[in-house]
């Protein structure tokens, strides 16, 4: 299995996720209609843009083949020019914790729904 499949998968297996394509070839992950990672299908290689917390911004963005990601860099995402760059394991931490910042945004009436409590 490549890396977009696995984390795709990955995303999908957590509680809310939904995907679709927007602006062409974009592979969208959000959970309560909140988009959290997105990949780039068009783009050689394969980049991605996933948001990140306020805490770790500067961090990122001197990382080399990160930058602000166009259009939604206001809301603090990053985007990775090439989304090999990070390894599976790197990934998965990266989308939990963008996960977490969207669920946490939801109403708590749309996160009780989402999560089965």
């Amino acid at each position: 299995m490549d890396l977009l499949e696995e984390i795709r998968e990955y995303c999908l297996s957590k509680p809310g996720v939904t995907e679709d394509m927007k602006w062409g070839n974009h592979l969208c992950f959000s959970v309560g209609l909140k988009m959290f990672f997105i990949v780039g299908l068009d783009e050689h290689p394969t980049t991605a843009s996933i948001k990140v917390g306020s805490d770790e911004w500067d961090f990122w963005l001197e990382q080399i083949g990160v930058k602000p990601a166009p259009y939604l860099a206001r809301d603090q995402w990053i985007f990775f020019s090439n989304m090999e760059q990070l390894t599976f394991k790197t990934w998965k931490e990266r989308i939990d914790i963008a996960y977490d910042l969207k669920f946490l945004k939801l109403t708590k009436k749309l996160q009780k729904e989402i999560s089965g409590r």
